[in-house]
């Protein structure tokens, strides 16, 4: 058993067991920023209704069966809430929570360590989990299904297959493509499900909690002002509310109110789709310069100076999703309704009709 984890690895896991300075719990993590705005139960995780119910029936009836849950596979765009609901599954079930990303996974040692040190019924939350290389995905098969870690020892003839047993453990796992994610690695998942983006209601509400933990004044109206402008996005509604805070401290008397968030919002140029300057400058690139697309998405990270996966990864899913873009064979192009969002007119309606 000795060969299966190197010295230091051991001695890693024998120091966190002893020493609780090191261990998590709550009290510590609530002393941090991100961690005191996060929410630890369903009761205050804001959002995302039909899939709390479905999360809800699940925690219940694993609770009842004395086990631990199926494996959870969450996906979508960055910002919804994957790893704040992996947070709020471990304390809904009472039990424990590893927090690691997939690019942290270098070495077959790393994900073998961090699985031989979970304890019964805890879950491991791995983010961006398309990510991981092709050895660690290959550890995690055994270990998903069978609860086992299969491993040689030894050298040329003397080579010995070991098979490991693990404690049940559920594996959460979060990624923004889906779509690059290996099929048999899809399907170890039990539990599958896409966080949407939130209406204005939902991230008025998200924004209205977080000023009461902060300890900032804001109305109604400066709520929804703000989450007009959020992108469906409850992280984006969290950062604008500081930046609008911090405008209405030194210029007026720190209250947030409608015409101040938007003064606010406008000095950072978010307009009021939510769009900013590189949303702004995406589109009005295919418009001016390609007579509104189709166009390569390397075309346009080249003209605008920006990283193609960047513009794919932050900028795109929320364009496409309130119809300002539209992805085609060819390329991309505009929508008619971004003409007019960004005051152009197309010059006569056969060319309306020959670009749509």
């Amino acid at each position: 058993m000795s060969i299966i984890a190197d010295d230091n690895d051991f001695e890693k896991q024998q120091t966190v067991k002893k020493n609780p300075i090191v261990q998590a719990n709550v009290e510590e993590t609530d002393k941090t920023f991100e961690n005191n705005i996060r929410p630890k139960t369903f009761n205050t995780y804001i959002g995302q209704s039909a899939l709390k119910e479905t999360l809800k029936i699940t925690i219940q009836a694993a609770k009842k069966r004395e086990k631990p849950l199926d494996h959870l596979l969450f996906y979508g765009p960055p910002g919804l809430g994957k790893t704040t609901l992996a947070g709020v599954i471990a304390n809904e079930m009472c039990v424990p929570i590893k927090i690691t990303s997939a690019p942290a996974l270098e070495r077959p040692r790393d994900i073998i360590g961090i699985l031989m040190s979970l304890e019964e019924g805890e879950i491991l939350f791995i983010d961006e989990i398309h990510r991981l290389n092709k050895v660690a995905e290959e550890i995690l098969y055994p270990a998903m299904e069978d609860f086992y870690l299969d491993m040689t020892t030894g050298k040329s003839q003397t080579v010995k297959t070991l098979r490991v047993p693990l404690p049940k453990f559920t594996l959460i796992g979060a990624t923004t493509k889906a779509g690059e994610l290996s099929g048999p690695l899809r399907d170890r998942f039990g539990i599958i499900h896409r966080l949407e983006f939130y209406n204005e209601k939902e991230l008025s509400e998200v924004i209205q909690r977080t000023a009461g933990i902060l300890e900032i004044q804001i109305d109604e109206k400066g709520a929804a002002a703000i989450a007009k402008r959020s992108r469906g996005t409850p992280r984006i509604a969290n950062r604008l509310i500081k930046r609008v805070s911090d405008f209405a401290l030194v210029k007026y008397d720190g209250k947030v109110t409608e015409d101040i968030a938007n003064q606010a919002l406008d000095i950072l140029k978010i307009d009021e789709f939510g769009l900013d300057t590189t949303d702004r400058n995406l589109l009005k690139l295919i418009i001016e310069k390609y007579d509104g697309g189709p166009v390569g998405i390397e075309t346009i990270a080249a003209a605008i100076g920006e990283d193609a996966r960047t513009l794919e990864d932050v900028c795109e899913p929320f364009l496409l999703q309130c119809g300002l873009l539209q992805r085609t064979p060819r390329g991309r192009k505009v929508s008619p309704q971004t003409y007019r969002h960004l005051g152009y007119k197309i010059k006569n309606q056969s060319e309306q009709q020959s670009l749509f």
